[in-house]
């Protein structure tokens, strides 16, 4: 009886440790070191971004002037969509296990446009971000 008690609190520990870990898809993991997001609901737009990596990132939206428009965590092969951001150029910025990266990319946003952006890690396909630094990733 004292081993299926003890085995009990065991499993219990364990499960509850690693849920607490992990944030879900969709979270707002920074929102204490971002302002409040740029939400425009007549713009009709939306960015569905899709984490095809075996890790979680972060990632983070700006606009043409490297303002902050948005951030979420996404799990490992998982997607999330951000609707609602406002007519612009934009750029998206994201955070690995261990490194901070921007896309070359800039994409325009006009009114009712609907965009993807695939993050997955391909050696041949480096030249498109460059990394950057901490400081760089969290500026307002």
């Amino acid at each position: 009886m004292k081993k299926l008690i003890l085995r009990s609190i065991f499993v219990f520990i364990l499960c509850a440790n690693s849920f607490a870990q992990r944030g879900k898809t969709g979270d707002k993991t920074f929102s204490d070191r971002f302002p409040e997001d740029v939400i425009q609901e007549y713009t009709k737009t939306y960015l569905r971004v899709f984490n095809e990596t075996d890790h979680d990132i972060i990632v983070l939206v700006r606009g043409q002037n490297d303002e902050y428009l948005r951030h979420v965590y996404i799990r490992s092969n998982d997607f999330w969509t951000i609707r609602d951001i406002p007519i612009t150029r934009f750029y998206v910025q994201f955070k690995n296990r261990e490194f901070y990266f921007e896309d070359f990319g800039r994409t325009v946003m006009n009114f009712a446009d609907k965009h993807s952006f695939y993050f997955y890690y391909n050696p041949q396909k480096e030249h498109q971000y460059k990394k950057i630094t901490e400081e760089e990733f969290f500026r307002s």
